[in-house]
């Protein structure tokens, strides 16, 4: 498929995971893309790669225009960068809670902030923010993690109600537990791995977790011209995870 050919997309994050998922698929479907990760010698061609920490907003300005610079402007930006924490409002100490905020929720502003000039001047503009299952669900031991990405899910909204009438659209994706490397890192922590990745697994209800190549692909499908009425919106890549409520089996 070729149906973003002539687009330039920009992926925070985008050197593993979701976000290497997401580069790799825009660029199968033809747009030109952009890496901006803290390591980016794993990122080859076709992609290009930006070193770049989203907590800092003179790292963040720098490479997004160097990326706007080599690829001729921008039309697609994807909020991906993100870390975690585990724990509930005891666990984790007022450093922990303003670096995660600085990086999930602060992050995204500083990206979109120094993309926005480069959006307001392309003909197909949009934002996809990555939030998560955290955002519209209760999930034990993920209060920090889960606070900023409710507030990424509100940022969203809040995005495309200001930049719809400069013609860009801004969404989210809210993936369930993903295996993704930092899923992969809690496992390897756990007392029993095994168990740990059979009790996520169960969590779904559709028994196992989502891929990145999943949640890419929801990715791309909002950032592209497919998605042009598509603002405002948040969509769920979960296993069923926030809206089926089954039964037990065999009752």
């Amino acid at each position: 498929m070729s149906d973003l050919t002539g687009l330039k997309a920009l992926v925070t994050g985008g050197a593993s995971g979701i976000g290497r998922a997401t580069a790799d698929l825009l660029a199968a479907r033809g747009a030109n893309v952009a890496v901006l990760d803290l390591d980016v010698s794993a990122v080859d061609g076709p992609l290009h790669g930006y070193t770049a920490d989203v907590s800092d907003d003179s790292s963040v300005r720098s490479a997004v225009e160097a990326a706007a610079d080599a690829l001729g402007g921008l039309d697609i930006l994807v909020n991906n960068a993100g870390i975690g924490a585990v724990g509930t409002i005891e666990t984790n100490n007022d450093a922990q809670w303003h670096r995660v905020f600085d990086v999930n929720v602060l992050g995204m502003v500083r990206t979109a902030r120094a993309a926005l000039p480069h959006l307001r001047n392309s003909p197909h503009a949009a934002v996809v923010n990555i939030s998560s299952i955290a955002a519209t669900a209760g999930l034990p031991q993920r209060a920090l993690y889960s606070a900023t990405k409710g507030a990424v899910l509100s940022l969203t909204m809040a995005m495309a109600a200001d930049h719809v009438r400069e013609g860009i659209r801004v969404n989210c994706v809210n993936p369930g537990t993903a295996d993704t490397p930092w899923v992969s890192l809690l496992l390897d922590g756990a007392v029993d791995p095994d168990a740990e990745r059979a009790a996520l697994n169960a969590r779904q209800p559709m028994g196992r977790l989502v891929t990145a190549a999943e949640v890419a692909a929801a990715v791309v499908y909002l950032a592209g011209p497919a998605a042009a009425s598509v603002t405002g919106t948040a969509l769920a890549v979960d296993g069923g995870m926030h809206g089926l409520r089954l039964r037990p089996e065999g009752q």
